[in-house]
């Protein structure tokens, strides 16, 4: 048996076994949450935080309006969507007839807000936890293992759907879909795609050259995809799409954790990064690429790349005007020299460096974005680092308390209305159907019940194990330290 082959099988054993373990917890849904057939979850008398769509004057939906906190309503959850949105305390509420007559669990949500669950836009969750030496050191089976814990953290810090831009999480997104093990949903983009040399190419140099054929152990196992000319980028990108990509991520530029690129350089021709976006195009989704200078975004663009991660090397206004004019995506980060986080990169070293030099640009680009009105998204992009992952929250609140970027409503829209709609660009390829990102009749039920106002408090999002009171994912309950009841159908609901 392959190595790699080896490796994903004693991981997933261990998966197995972790799901088992986490399902006989007292006090815990468990990793296949609570079963929804027959059962209503009524949200009794609590505020609600949503957004809704704005439109112009021919009645065109054209943007999302800044959410806001509004209630007290009853609301109702049946299935995998919300049922029903009342205003508290409505009676003779109609339920559909059945046998047995349907459960009602009420969950007494006085004092309490109900908002959509949180959407991170740049995540890898394959190796936001293990250090970068772990990485390089270990087989896939225990990056395997980290990856389902840190999905499971992320979902019990309220993070119910990802974007995740680049790493092998397409098993780990199709155990949580079986409810093997508790996750956020997951939008998978496979494989990083990138030049030689580029910000994607982990290979050692005693690995180069490498001959046709020469596969070294991350491209076995879907962490990256060297391409090197149109036709190359063209397969790559096939190949991620067919193994279950979402969008594809390319890269479009240098950056700070890899080995060989300047942040300065633009990696990739503008015909390269076409058959990368001909192909999503063909297949019904985009490209997303790494980017953060005028150069590397600019050539992207002109090859009809949707969405830049990053930017905060930006040298003008002209880029943030051409991403407005055209409708392009820019999904940032909250890169802060505010001492969150540690760097990992020695002091006076290249790598230190190029981080620091990220760090300064990061407010700017918010400022320019801001501006001319790009349109936003909201990521964290944590790698190696355990203890930052845990602060993603964080990393949101932030943008409000210590930077004064955004209101508390805005930063909270973005992470969730404004995601959401990032992530209907995949189309028909997205791999989940359904509204998410507000709280609203239809939608599916993602939803978090916060101890508080997040409007009023932000940071009540940075302390999720104490303040998120209900976590629900689909319709299904992951965490509940309420008191909750159930009354049977005959009761008034």
């Amino acid at each position: 048996m392959h190595r790699s082959q080896l490796g994903g099988l004693m991981a997933t054993l261990v998966l197995l076994f972790m799901a088992n373990a986490v399902a006989a917890e007292p006090n815990n849904a468990g990793a296949t949450g609570q079963p929804t057939p027959d059962v209503y979850f009524k949200f009794e008398n609590v505020k609600v935080f949503t957004s809704k769509k704005a439109k112009d004057p021919k009645g065109k939906e054209v943007k999302w309006t800044t959410g806001r906190t509004e209630g007290p309503f009853d609301v109702y959850v049946h299935g995998n969507t919300i049922h029903k949105i009342l205003p508290a305390g409505s009676k003779n509420i109609a339920l559909p007839l059945s046998e047995p007559p349907p459960e009602i669990n009420v969950i007494n949500g006085t004092g309490y807000t109900l908002m959509p669950g949180l959407i991170d836009a740049h995540t890898h969750l394959a190796y936001a936890t293990l250090k970068q030496e772990e990485l390089l050191s270990s087989d896939s089976g225990f990056m395997y293992v980290a990856a389902t814990k840190a999905a499971t953290d992320m979902l019990m810090r309220g993070f119910t759907s990802v974007r995740d831009l680049g790493g092998p999480v397409f098993g780990l997104k199709r155990g949580i879909d079986k409810d093997l093990v508790a996750g956020p949903r997951i939008w998978p983009s496979g494989a990083f795609i990138s030049q030689t040399g580029g910000h994607g190419d982990f290979r050692m140099p005693t690995d180069l050259p490498a001959g046709p054929g020469d596969f070294i152990y991350g491209e076995q196992i879907g962490a990256m995809a060297i391409a090197d000319s149109p036709d190359m980028v063209r397969k790559r990108a096939r190949e991620q799409l067919a193994l279950g990509a979402s969008q594809l991520k390319l890269m479009a530029g240098g950056g700070v954790s890899s080995a060989y690129d300047p942040l300065d350089v633009t990696q990739y021709t503008t015909e390269e990064m076409r058959a990368a976006v001909e192909a999503a195009e063909n297949w019904g989704t985009y490209v997303a690429v790494h980017a953060y200078t005028n150069k590397a975004v600019n050539q992207a663009i002109e090859a009809g790349v949707k969405c830049i991660d990053h930017g905060q090397l930006l040298e003008d206004e002209e880029p943030f005007k051409t991403m407005a004019k055209k409708g392009v995506w820019l999904s940032l980060q909250a890169f802060f020299n505010d001492g969150d986080r540690k760097s990992p990169y020695p002091e006076g070293s290249d790598k230190h460096k190029k981080q620091m030099s990220l760090y300064e640009g990061t407010k700017r680009a918010y400022q320019l974005a801001l501006k001319h009105r790009v349109k936003l998204a909201w990521g964290t992009d944590v790698l190696y680092d355990p203890d930052y992952a845990a602060k993603q929250g964080r990393m949101l609140s932030k943008l409000v308390t210590d930077q004064k970027l955004f209101t508390a409503a805005e930063a909270l829209t973005m992470a969730t209305a404004a995601n959401s709609e990032l992530l209907a660009l995949s189309g028909e390829r997205a791999p989940y159907k359904g509204s998410l990102g507000v709280v609203d009749e239809g939608a599916l039920a993602d939803l978090l019940l916060v101890k508080g106002d997040p409007v009023a408090d932000i940071k009540l999002i940075e302390k999720p194990e104490e303040n998120f009171l209900v976590i629900m994912k689909d319709g299904r309950i992951y965490k509940n330290i309420t008191k909750s009841q159930v009354v049977g159908s005959s009761a008034s609901p």
